[in-house]
């Protein structure tokens, strides 16, 4: 029975004959890792119609015959020539190849390493494109990944308080996480007190938590190599009536874009339902970012739940639903959720509760 990497690597065959194309070379890590199960940091992959050849160096050579069903080179020298000497051997005439995955100084030396009969052809997206819908199993590894990063957090609560650093709340955060078997954060972690929470991508910093401040925690983990992500926000204090309604917005907000999520929407509508509730609270120009993105292997990617983006929702697509608000001295809120689309709407994988946390 084919492995999981063999099925995508023959849809990825088909597209290629569609777009008459022999073989493709695959630089992303990512990519990779999708059609191969190889998790090393340095590779190349060429999948053909029949075959697929992983090119690594001699640190992987163990870890490539064990990870990969594909067959493995490990080459002495760069990987683009060993692999430019594989398709020169097979003859191959038309590549194609990523060029947001292929600088050009790359694609010159490839180029230069090919014969002339070799014609490289740009062909972006392609694996992306598998990638946005989920397997079972890929869906089981982001709902690992999803439990273990609201763990994490839910273990950290107790220890916040007026007095603690930014930067101590975030290496606490990411130390529970590792404790409860996550690899690595899927990004880095945002922690963001009082003015700051402003800034939707701010870095934890030295500055000591006050009360009286809005708190923004955008958290996510890298489980079996799949990500999650979140946001919640925090007061520390009693918070006013503003903060309430404020985020009360928000919230409606969120709730109104994942009722949004099915089968037959669009990207762009999921976005436009958040867009449309904040907008209806007056706060539509604090909003300055996206509704959300897909994710999986990586913690960004396609589809943009964003305005432009037609992409039409499949059951099996997870994404991420966050929308925010943002003034200069009042502080930033934002709530965020892992959501996975489903054959009749969406199922909401983030198990921690959005009411207003208070502390």
């Amino acid at each position: 029975m084919p492995t999981e990497f063999a099925q995508r690597r023959r849809r990825l065959a088909s597209q290629l004959a569609e777009r008459r194309l022999e073989a493709l070379l695959v630089c992303s890590a990512p990519n990779i890792r999708y059609l191969s199960g190889f998790t090393g940091s340095n590779a190349l992959l060429v999948v053909t119609g029949d075959t697929a050849q992983l090119f690594t160096d001699p640190r992987y050579r163990l870890q490539a015959r064990s990870e990969s069903d594909c067959g493995v080179t490990v080459a002495r020298g760069p990987l683009l020539v060993a692999a430019a000497r594989w398709i020169r051997r097979h003859r191959l005439r038309r590549v194609g190849f990523d060029p947001a995955h292929l600088p050009y100084s790359l694609f010159e030396q490839l180029d230069k390493e090919l014969p002339e009969r070799t014609r490289l052809t740009p062909a972006p997206g392609l694996v992306e494109g598998l990638r946005l819908v989920k397997s079972a199993e890929e869906l089981a590894r982001i709902r690992r990944s999803v439990e273990t990063n609201s763990r994490a957090f839910a273990a950290t609560l107790s220890l916040i308080r007026p007095g603690l650093r930014e930067c101590e709340l975030a290496a606490e955060l990411e130390y529970q996480a590792r404790k409860l078997g996550a690899e690595r954060p899927a990004f880095d972690t945002i922690v963001a007190s009082g003015p700051r929470s402003a800034h939707p991508h701010a870095r934890p910093t030295a500055n000591c938590l006050e009360r009286n401040h809005l708190l923004l925690i955008d958290m996510g983990a890298v489980q079996d190599g799949y990500t999650s992500d979140m946001t919640r926000t925090l007061y520390l204090g009693r918070p006013g009536q503003r903060v309430r309604d404020v985020y009360r917005a928000v919230l409606e907000a969120q709730e109104a874009a994942i009722g949004a999520v099915r089968p037959g929407a669009t990207a762009e509508g999921v976005d436009r339902a958040a867009r449309l509730c904040l907008r209806k609270a007056g706060l539509a120009r604090a909003f300055v970012h996206s509704t959300g993105h897909g994710l999986g292997l990586e913690v960004h990617e396609k589809p943009r739940l964003g305005k432009g983006d037609s992409t039409r929702l499949e059951a099996g697509m997870a994404l991420t639903i966050e929308p925010g608000v943002y003034f200069e001295e009042f502080g930033g809120i934002r709530i965020e959720d892992t959501v996975v689309v489903t054959p009749h709407g969406c199922e909401v994988l983030t198990p921690t509760p959005k009411e207003l946390i208070v502390i």
